[in-house]
């Protein structure tokens, strides 16, 4: 029996890949096929509840992985992962497919209604590297929001699928935007987080109860995960990265 068991092992294709030692990671899963899920589902180009649902699925993932960070937008979520992050060895492939496995199990019970979910690892020497990163994400946030609001409001005028994605073939931004401007649609007016996602992230706070003992009311720090909607694109977003991801004591 021993002897099958090390031959059946020596055949597990497992790569033993490692977080790189000191170095900060983001873990993004992304929904398969929610396309065709979403819209089947929900309403379009932009639903609450199917944004409540990510923001679940993201605290989910914020709290199972003990991430410094969490950022959702459309059907992703990244959580960053400090360099002191040493759950399972720091192994890429069990922190890939757990994480996958953990957006699908959240949102899937969240949903009542089966979704999959994939995911990827990003590595980053430092916290610039990170803020690059969510950079990224968010300037893809604000592509794909101009983008699926520019495609839904040609489907409502009774364009076809084809047809309005032909429409907005080779347009720029700015074309874009002129599109909804003469609509009477100001881009800069949809909801925050509709265009730039939203953020998560662990914030303390005081708590009163009372201690039936001594007879007094006593006051506890507590961490909770805050929600915010509403995360402006300046330097101030910047700043706030930087206190929330500089080292702890």
């Amino acid at each position: 029996m021993k002897d099958l068991e090390a031959r059946m092992r020596a055949r597990e294709y497992f790569h033993s890949l490692t977080l790189l030692p000191g170095a900060w990671a983001v873990v993004r899963v992304d929904g398969r096929s929610f396309s065709r899920f979403t819209e089947a589902n929900f309403d379009k180009p932009f639903d609450q509840r199917f944004s409540d649902l990510m923001v679940d699925t993201a605290t989910t993932l914020l709290t199972e992985l003990g991430g410094r960070y969490a950022y959702t937008q459309s059907d992703e979520i990244s959580v960053v992962l400090d360099p002191g992050f040493d759950l399972f060895g720091r192994e890429v492939e069990k922190l890939v497919s757990l994480s996958a496995g953990i957006a699908t199990a959240a949102f899937t019970h969240a949903a009542g209604q089966p979704a999959v979910f994939d995911a990827r690892v990003w590595m980053g020497a430092s916290v610039d590297d990170v803020d690059g990163y969510m950079t990224w994400r968010r300037t893809n946030a604000a592509h794909c929001a101009l983008n699926t609001l520019c495609y839904w409001t040609l489907r409502e005028e009774g364009l076809s699928a084809r047809r309005a994605s032909r429409e907005l073939e080779r347009t720029s931004a700015d074309e874009r935007v002129e599109l909804l401007s003469a609509r009477g649609i100001d881009f800069n007016d949809v909801p925050h987080w509709q265009r730039h996602g939203i953020a998560l992230w662990w914030e303390t706070y005081e708590k009163t109860g009372h201690d039936p003992i001594r007879d007094t009311d006593v006051t506890a720090t507590r961490r909770r995960i805050r929600v915010e909607r509403d995360q402006s694109m300046t330097s101030t977003y910047r700043e706030l990265l930087e206190v929330l991801l500089r080292p702890t004591a």
